[in-house]
């Protein structure tokens, strides 16, 4: 019969924490400044790339679908790699995740365009960003569990809020690398050249992220786990009669993702209407200078550098349902008012009201996202229900949301729509938090849920 006793408990290094917690912020901050390298190419030049023999309108229809593509994949990725990553360890699957998003976006830099062979081009385009969005599925649910089982219990907020300023550096280096770009080429040069640099310059950061984690030990938790023999995990029927995990196997299934999957909710929601819908209302229907909204999104990333660690080590000091209650609970009071100041025509009110927003509604709660949504789960299917509760949250809030938003203006005529929907996407957090439960210091490596 198998012995399934544990060897004693793993330890680390501050060392060993210290690379646990850059590979994490690294690895989230390539996910979004690929996503992002992506986003802007597909609205400022692949529509002429690779889609040139339409018309304008079909051309960037046809770009952002290729775009809107990435977010299936990301399902997939999340299914696929969230259930190896119970099932073999967490660093093997972060491996794998950052080499396919790296690979998969310096490809698309040397990709050749339309004029050069035809319609193999944007279907070469799409089957990169399929790749692109596999990995990346479970490249930020991989980092939030790496790092909340890595990090000490009384900080376990605070480290684990580095993978949140890690969307921030991606965003804003993706940004900065294409201001550049606008700013020194002329157009000639951008659509026969330049548009490649910044995929191209990913594969420095994909080289070096590859490197780190080579060197990156398990996760401790995942190592201290009942089910775990010799670094794989016991499936169903190995694990039957060994005693070790009966509360793990039959716990009642469902309701800590559906508590994270509302958690999600507000920030993920929110995201979608201040850092997307927002931007292109004030500039299109508002006739607002487009660069206003932008910038105001890259002062609130900047205050952001601020906003996260704070409200981590808050998490960390008063428990995550009282930030989560205090957070949400101000963005339904608040989001009226800030919309009144964004769409006031003063540019001073725009963007203070825009900064706020997305430090209350969307920033501070991703923060505690980073560290709550790890607490919930148990430590068997931790990164699958993780990476699920973001990735559905995602598609439902984030990619649908600007388009019910859309709607909405068009057919009332009125910014108050939005404001009612950040409303309604916060009380589904503020509901989730009330009924969830506090986790703040719960034992990661226990099988069962905290819910």
């Amino acid at each position: 019969m198998t012995d399934h006793t544990q060897t004693g408990p793993a330890t680390r290094t501050t060392g060993d924490l210290a690379k646990a917690a850059t590979s994490g912020w690294l690895g989230t901050a390539m996910e979004f400044m690929d996503f992002q390298l992506y986003s802007l190419a597909a609205a400022i030049v692949f529509n002429q790339l690779f889609f040139p023999d339409v018309s304008p309108a079909i051309g960037l229809i046809a770009a952002m679908a290729t775009y809107g593509v990435g977010y299936v994949a990301r399902l997939a990725g999340a299914i696929y790699f969230g259930r190896m990553g119970d099932r073999i360890g967490r660093k093997r699957v972060l491996y794998l995740t950052i080499l396919l998003m790296g690979a998969s976006t310096t490809l698309i830099g040397v990709l050749p365009t339309y004029a050069q062979i035809g319609l193999l081009a944007p279907i070469l385009l799409v089957v990169l960003r399929l790749v692109q969005g596999f990995g990346a599925g479970a490249e930020i649910a991989g980092a939030t569990v790496m790092l909340a089982e890595y990090a000490p219990v009384r900080r376990r907020g605070l480290i684990a809020s580095l993978v949140s300023l890690g969307t921030n550096s991606g965003t804003l280096a993706a940004s900065a690398l294409w201001a550049l770009l606008l700013a020194v080429l002329s157009e000639e040069q951008l659509l026969a050249w330049g548009w490649r640099l910044p995929f191209l310059l990913s594969f420095v950061l994909m080289i070096f992220a590859v490197w780190l984690r080579r060197s990156l030990k398990e996760s401790p938790v995942f190592e201290e786990r009942a089910d775990v023999v010799d670094g794989r995990a016991l499936d169903r029927t190995e694990a039957e009669g060994t005693g070790v995990l009966e509360v793990g196997l039959h716990q009642r299934k469902g309701k800590a993702f559906f508590l994270a999957l509302g958690l999600r909710f507000g920030q993920a929601g929110n995201s979608g209407l201040v850092q997307t819908f927002l931007v292109g209302y004030l500039a299109t229907t508002l006739l607002v200078e487009r660069s206003v909204p932008t910038d105001a999104i890259v002062y609130g990333s900047l205050l952001g550098f601020v906003t996260v660690p704070i409200v981590g080590m808050l998490g960390d000091r008063f428990g995550r349902r009282p930030l989560y209650v205090v957070l949400s609970a101000a963005t339904v009071v608040l989001a009226f008012p800030l919309l009144l100041m964004i769409t006031s025509g003063s540019t001073v009110a725009l963007v203070i009201g825009m900064v706020l927003a997305l430090n209350i509604g969307v920033l501070g709660l991703f923060s505690l996202e980073s560290v709550t949504m790890a607490e919930l789960f148990g430590a068997r299917t931790r990164f699958t229900q993780l990476a699920l509760a973001k990735e559905i949250g995602g598609i439902l809030a984030t990619a649908i949301g600007p388009v019910v938003a859309a709607t909405l203006t068009a057919v009332t005529g009125s910014w108050w729509p939005i404001a009612a929907m950040l409303v309604a996407y916060s009380l589904i957090t503020l509901a989730s938090a009330v009924l969830s439960p506090e986790t703040r210091g719960r034992d990661l490596v226990a099988l069962e849920s905290a819910a």
